[in-house]
C-alpha cells in the first residue's frame, strides 16, 4: 500500500493520540486498517479525511454516536445533511435548556452569597453548612 501511514504518523499529522485512533476503530468510527507484513496498521488518506471530519463534528458538539450515524450515511452513499440538521436543532434546544438552568442556578447562588455576606458567614450548629442545608429545603 503506497503512501500508507502508520498509526503514529497519522496521529501526529492530525494532532491525535494513537490510543484515540485505536478507540475509533473499536467503536466502528474508523474501519479496521490494512496491516503491513510486520503487523503495523496502515492508514490511507481517506482514513485521515474521515478522522478530520470526526474532529470537526466533535468540535460542533456531535456525540460519537451521532458521528457514527453520519459516517454510516456516507458509507451507504447517502447524504447526511438532513440528519445533521435535526441533530443541530436538538443540540440547540438542549443548550437553550441548559442555559436556562444555569441562569436559575446563578440567581440562586447569587442570593445565597448575598445572604452569607450579609450575615458575615456565620457558623451555626448544623451537621454540615446551614446555608446549603437551608437552600435545599422547600420554601
Amino acid at each position: 500500500m503506497d503512501g500508507a501511514l502508520k498509526i503514529g504518523e497519522l496521529a501526529a499529522r492530525l494532532g491525535l493520540n494513537p490510543r484515540t485512533i485505536r478507540y475509533y476503530e473499536q467503536a466502528g468510527i474508523l474501519p479496521e486498517p490494512e496491516r503491513s507484513r510486520g503487523g503495523f496498521r496502515l492508514y490511507t488518506d481517506e482514513d485521515a479525511e474521515r478522522l478530520r471530519f470526526v474532529k470537526s463534528a466533535q468540535r460542533v458538539g456531535l456525540t460519537l454516536g451521532e458521528i457514527k450515524e453520519v459516517l454510516a450515511f456516507r458509507d451507504r452513499d447517502q447524504r447526511p445533511c438532513r440528519y445533521v440538521a435535526g441533530v443541530i436543532e436538538q443540540r440547540l434546544a438542549e443548550i437553550d435548556e441548559r442555559m436556562r438552568e444555569l441562569r436559575t442556578l446563578k440567581h440562586e447562588l447569587t442570593e445565597l452569597r448575598e445572604r452569607m455576606h450579609a450575615e458575615g458567614i456565620a457558623e451555626r450548629d448544623a451537621p454540615y453548612c446551614h446555608y446549603i442545608e437551608a437552600a435545599g429545603r422547600p420554601s
